[in-house]
């Protein structure tokens, strides 16, 4: 019969440490922290009918469909009812802090940067044999064969070779340099030479670039942005000191 394992705060600390986490955890905190605070400093409060949508539309968003979900979801987390609670009031808080910032910086933030929030919907085959990729390329000009053929026969990658090469609409900072100069020059639809990137040649098929709206969801995104760069710059300008039991390690 096997023995009960009773696991302390202090395992806890050590398994952090033993497992190369501890810097993470930290960051986490010091976030935390430092949200709470500024929160307070502007007193920024949540009503209770703010907190309670927030948490309807958190058990929604993790398909906790009744209590007994929810209660059982706690229990895997170990958290307390009051722990889901401090959670939702936190998520809720930080939500208000960032739209009291930065709400009236999003739209002048896109304006100066729209450029970065230009897609592209694009499809990309990688040919390691140079001479091969150009004899396709040319090959696909003069219609002897299409793009397509050539990503359905070319692409070992199984998921990406259904798709034809497709990874869905990128941006400029989701490529690499010579990628991103290439696509978003083109005039599409539009087939683009052979581009060496890394060890292989890459055809590229512009099929569509895509101008940028200030819709919520990227508005939301934006204002993310900033937020997280604030969050960092605040975070950088203190000193913490974190204490295990009798030692104290600043960092």
């Amino acid at each position: 019969m096997s023995k009960p394992i009773t696991i302390t705060e202090t395992d806890l600390i050590q398994e952090l440490k033993l497992s190369r986490q501890m810097p993470e955890l930290l960051e986490k905190i010091v976030k935390h922290k430092t949200i709470r605070s500024v929160v307070a400093d502007f007193g920024i409060e949540a009503t209770e009918e703010e907190l309670q949508k927030a948490a309807d539309n958190y058990r929604v968003l993790n398909n906790l469909q009744s209590s007994d979900q929810t209660w059982e979801w706690l229990r895997y987390h170990g958290l307390s009812l009051e722990d889901y609670q401090e959670m939702i009031r936190y998520n809720l808080l930080s939500g208000k802090l960032a739209e009291h910032l930065f709400a009236d910086k999003v739209e002048p933030y896109f304006y100066e940067n729209q450029l970065d929030y230009v897609g592209a919907a694009m499809y990309q085959v990688p040919i390691e044999d140079d001479d091969l990729a150009m004899e396709l390329y040319y090959a696909i000009q003069e219609g002897e064969t299409s793009f397509f053929d050539v990503a359905r026969q070319h692409i070992e990658n199984k998921d990406l070779r259904r798709t034809a090469g497709y990874t869905g609409i990128l941006r400029r900072d989701d490529l690499p340099p010579q990628l991103s100069a290439a696509v978003f020059a083109a005039t599409p639809p539009q087939l683009l030479k052979p581009i060496l990137v890394g060890s292989a040649m890459y055809l590229v098929y512009v099929e569509e670039i895509i101008q940028p709206e200030l819709d919520q969801g990227l508005r939301t995104q934006i204002m993310s942005e900033l937020f997280e760069q604030w969050l960092q710059s605040r975070m950088m300008m203190g000193q913490v000191t974190v204490t295990f039991d009798k030692e104290k390690v600043e960092v």
